[in-house]
């Protein structure tokens, strides 16, 4: 997979390359700290800059775009409306007793999760389907992207 994904950006800037690759819903930043730190040559801090714009991107489109993409395909395609019914229902199950127990803090708390499954996608979702209003939503997320990807930093330079 890692040298896939190298391969696909092999032809454009490394800054721009960890951009993209932290657009990437199953690897987000998780993958591309390590691939800019370790194979670019990226400093930590510039492969720390550049993925979490990548995700934090990606989390702004989700928040703001989600809603009128997912009514619209749902209205004219069957399949993306059971698509959508599955993935909301899947982010309600995933994040319902953080919701619950830590209230829009619990965007945060998944935003700052850098593990598979978790993370920034994911609580821009639990976001979304938990109606957490965008200016309270995205300044969480945004923070809890920028701790999750400090942990990737100091995991990739220290272990």
């Amino acid at each position: 997979m890692h040298d896939y994904i190298v391969g696909l950006f092999s032809n454009i800037p490394h800054e721009l390359a960890t951009f993209l690759i932290a657009f990437i819903p199953v690897t987000e930043l998780r993958a591309s700290i390590p691939l800019a730190i370790k194979v670019y040559g990226l400093s930590p801090l510039a492969a720390w800059f550049y993925s979490v714009a990548g995700t934090y991107f990606v989390m702004i489109l989700i928040v703001f775009l989600l809603d009128p993409i997912a009514k619209f395909l749902s209205k004219y395609f069957v399949l993306f409306e059971k698509f959508f019914n599955w993935l909301f229902e899947h982010t309600r199950k995933r994040a319902n007793g953080k919701m619950e127990k830590y209230g829009e803090w619990a965007i945060f708390i998944l935003a700052a999760t850098p593990i598979p499954l978790l993370g920034g996608l994911t609580g821009a979702l639990a976001a979304f389907v938990f109606g957490v209003e965008r200016k309270k939503s995205l300044p969480l997320l945004l923070f809890g992207t920028m701790l999750s990807g400090a942990i990737v930093v100091m995991v990739t330079l220290y272990f």
